[in-house]
């Protein structure tokens, strides 16, 4: 399979339709809460503010959906960051059960939302090795004793497990939609405008100002630069992800995960393959903001599309 454009090319493969961009904050403006990150956190704060009937304003330092929100591998996953029995020894298997469901009916809810933007799958988890493989076991037998939706799985990619509810998604679609979708409704939504500043009830952007009861900071990458005091405390990792051209001759009906999700794929509709990982391999390097593909990622990436 071909790589769709060089290593330096850095623009999502979302990024398949028209969009007017919106407007830059030129001025000083009123809300009662502004919401600082545009991508699908923030968005879906401002949409949950208009539901409330709070007037709010939503500033981004790019675009809706210009970071990683919109640039990822398109998974929707139910459960936390960790697999399901990881939690459970941690929280608790009623505290980790009821997370689960409450991730499950928030796929729901995404689906009611923007269908146009998610397609609902499963996905697969494939163990690449034998500990995996026993951790793929606790895993679902964890998940069956709290009646969670899990199968076994053995198939071309390998042995693993079925999650019958997950779902891909078209990331930078969905932002972009809820976005137009709160302007209709009232959000002041603007980007090239980053909270430079911070401080109480007011956000500082280059060339205009919020003066607002709260501020709801929803920044993944870069908090660092956006929370100056989480400086040490946080820091900003690269995910690198490459698109094939067409493959027709390629058949993955539903996103993979593998090697403790490390790597991840998926084929979109149009045949083209999305895959992500190799961070690990990139070592300290891969801790940074700058969104530019590196050449030992990148040379992992490549072989194992080939």
């Amino acid at each position: 399979m071909a790589t769709d454009g060089s290593h330096a090319s850095s623009g999502p493969v979302w990024d398949d339709r028209p969009w007017a961009p919106l407007p830059q904050l030129r001025e000083q403006v009123d809300a009662r809460i502004c919401v600082v990150g545009l991508g699908a956190s923030g968005l879906t704060a401002v949409g949950e503010l208009l539901d409330l009937g709070v007037d709010v304003v939503g500033v981004d330092a790019a675009g809706a959906g210009s970071g990683a929100a919109g640039r990822n591998g398109g998974f929707l996953l139910a459960g936390t960051a960790d697999f399901f029995h990881h939690t459970a020894a941690q929280l608790g298997a009623d505290r980790a059960a009821a997370l689960y469901r409450l991730t499950l009916d928030h796929l729901d809810r995404i689906w009611l939302e923007t269908p146009q933007a998610m397609r609902r799958t499963g996905s697969l988890r494939i163990a690449v090795d034998p500990d995996e493989v026993a951790d793929c076991r606790a895993q679902i037998a964890a998940m069956q004793q709290a009646s969670l939706p899990v199968e076994p799985y053995a198939g071309r990619e390998g042995p693993g497990l079925l999650f019958p509810m997950d779902a891909c998604s078209q990331p930078l679609r969905r932002c972009r939609v809820l976005a137009g979708r709160a302007r209709m409704r009232g959000a002041r939504l603007y980007e090239h405008s980053p909270a430079i500043q911070i401080a109480g009830n007011r956000v500082v952007t280059p060339r205009g100002e919020v003066q607002c009861d709260a501020v709801i900071v929803a920044v993944d990458g870069g908090i660092e630069r956006v929370l100056p005091e989480l400086a040490g405390r946080a820091r900003t990792a690269r995910l690198q992800v490459v698109a094939t051209a067409p493959a027709p001759e390629v058949d993955v009906p539903r996103p993979v995960y593998a090697r403790w999700g490390l790597e991840y794929w998926q084929q979109l509709p149009d045949k083209r393959v999305v895959l992500g990982g190799f961070r690990d391999l990139g070592g300290e390097a891969e801790w940074t903001d700058e969104a530019v593909p590196t050449a030992p990622v990148q040379l992992e990436l490549e072989r194992f599309l080939r």
